[in-house]
């Protein structure tokens, strides 16, 4: 499992009591939730994504998690990121979940996004701003 030197950018995520399902610990489709809001947060705050308004967005074609460690409400965890691999019009973002004051991830895992033109969605190249801090985000 990757440590937090791995990752390029992190974002805090409170767990919520609904986070945890019957067995007493998150459950495993709230991970990709949280994978979801880390890449987004940094595709806004870094990227100058406008998700509500931008005539590119980013649809999700793949997606894999491990996990290795449970987490469980009221852990406060820190979310990692960092860009695996850059393509023309996609990208492959590596992703993991930390107790806070943990080096070694609890899960981790890739998301693939390929941005799209809004209307037509058709594959739309990574340009400009975005792209300058997808690959400022790239693990070596």
């Amino acid at each position: 499992m990757p440590s937090r030197v791995d990752y390029r950018y992190f974002v805090p995520i409170t767990t919520r009591w609904m986070d945890n399902d019957v067995y007493g610990h998150v459950n495993n489709v709230v991970y990709y939730a949280y994978f979801d809001t880390i890449a987004n947060r940094f595709l806004i705050e870094k990227g100058g994504l406008d998700i509500h308004a931008g005539p590119v967005i980013g649809l999700v074609v793949n997606s894999q998690c491990r996990y290795r460690e449970a987490v469980a409400f009221p852990d406060q965890l820190d979310g990692g990121f960092r860009v695996n691999r850059v393509g023309s019009s996609s990208v492959e973002y590596g992703l993991g979940i930390f107790k806070a004051g943990q080096d070694r991830a609890c899960a981790s895992g890739t998301f693939t996004h390929v941005f799209v033109e809004r209307e037509t969605r058709k594959p739309a190249p990574i340009t400009g701003r975005l792209r300058e801090a997808l690959l400022a985000a790239c693990h070596n």
